[in-house]
Order: structure tokens, then sequence, then C-alpha cells
């Protein structure tokens, strides 16, 4: 009982620590402060150390020998092998769960549609969080389970980069516009310009991505 008591409480700090790192809480190339964190959170070091790890295997913390973790900076290199990663295989699997998806599932992904939407009109701190939400509601009907598992990682390392993207003004209504059309696509199961849409989203935000980089030195 007590290793699920733990292992449970690791999962829970894997996501609190996670969802701190992508919404900027942790700062890049900072040290993580496994004392205070923990403190605060109200836990040992020991799962906290383990969620860590958990989050080093995710891409998004470095261990360093003798001197701990630290949040992984944003870098250009990273940022074009994952949106290549997912240019590759997200356009025909959201193709693929147009097709499949059942009503409820047509449902969950107006209701995720709408949430960022309305997150993004606020401009709430909560808009990596939903956009990530909206997109998988998308390919999660494809039922192609392994290449779900992979476009759900890579979504995570994702995150950070779509707020950077959605800095300047102006983007956040641009996506907004672009979420829209696909989702109307998605649900009018036309599979073909579902797939072309979601290539274009996806392949814009990395070309906007390279110019901030470059602008950046980087």
């Amino acid at each position: 009982m007590n290793n699920l008591v733990i292992r449970n409480l690791s999962d829970q700090l894997v996501d609190l620590v996670r969802d701190r790192i992508l919404n900027g809480t942790v700062a890049a190339d900072q040290a993580i402060r496994q004392d205070a964190l923990a403190a605060e959170l109200g836990v040992s070091k020991i799962p906290l150390r383990e969620a860590l790890t958990r989050l080093e295997q995710e891409g998004l913390v470095r261990n360093h020998v003798n001197r701990g973790y630290f949040v992984r900076s944003l870098g250009a290199a990273e940022a074009e092998e994952v949106f290549a990663l997912r240019l590759k295989l997200e356009p025909e699997v959201v193709a693929l769960a147009a097709r499949r998806a059942t009503d409820a599932e047509r449902q969950h992904a107006t209701m995720a549609h709408d949430a960022l939407d309305e997150e993004t009109e606020a401009h709430g701190d909560g808009v990596g969080a939903l956009n990530r939400a909206f997109h998988l509601a998308l390919i999660r009907p494809s039922g192609q389970a392994i290449t779900t598992m992979l476009l759900e990682r890579l979504h995570v390392l994702s995150q950070r980069y779509v707020r950077k993207h959605l800095e300047p003004f102006g983007r956040d209504q641009r996506a907004n516009d672009e979420h829209r059309t696909i989702l109307q696509l998605w649900l009018d199961r036309d599979a073909k310009a579902v797939a072309k849409a979601t290539h274009a989203h996806i392949r814009s935000t990395i070309v906007d991505l390279r110019r901030q980089f470059t602008a950046q030195g980087d």
C-alpha cells in the first residue's frame, strides 16, 4: 500500500511540476530548489526527486551532476525537431480521428476548442495547456495508441514554444481563426481538408518561431 501511495504522489508531483515548467513559473536555466519546492508542496524530497527524474525523461529538465536539476532552455534546434515530427505525424492522425470520432468525442473536441477560445480572448495564463488539450482532443479518437502517445509527448515539449510563438501581438487571434477552421473541418469529417489545414497550422508556427529565434540570435 505504501508503494502505491508513493507512486500516486509521484504522479501528482509530475503533473504539478510539469505545469509550473510549462507555464513559465519555474524559469529555464535556473536550478530547481528542491528543498524549497518540496516544502512548498508539502512533500519530502524523495517523491519530488522521482518526479524530476520522470520530467528529465520527458525532456523538460536536465540533471547536472553535483548541481541538481535545471529546466531546459528553449532552443531553435529543438523547436525544429519537435515541430518537424508533429508535421510528419499529426495531420494524418487528425484526419483519421475525424473519420472515427464518436458523438461524445466530437462534443469533447468542441468543448476543448471553446475553452481555449475563451481563455485566449481573456489573455489568460492557461492558453498553453488548453491549446495542448484541444489538439489532443482532435488526435485521440484516431485509435492509434502508439502514435497518440508520441504526439502527447511532443505536445508537452511544444507547449513552451507555443507560449513563445503567441508573444507577438495578433498571433493569438490568428491561432484562434486557424483552430476554428480545423475544428469545423474535423467535425465535417473532411479528412483531406483537415489534414491540409493542420499541416499549414503547424508549419506556420515553426516558420514564425524560426524568425523569432533568428531575431534573437539563437
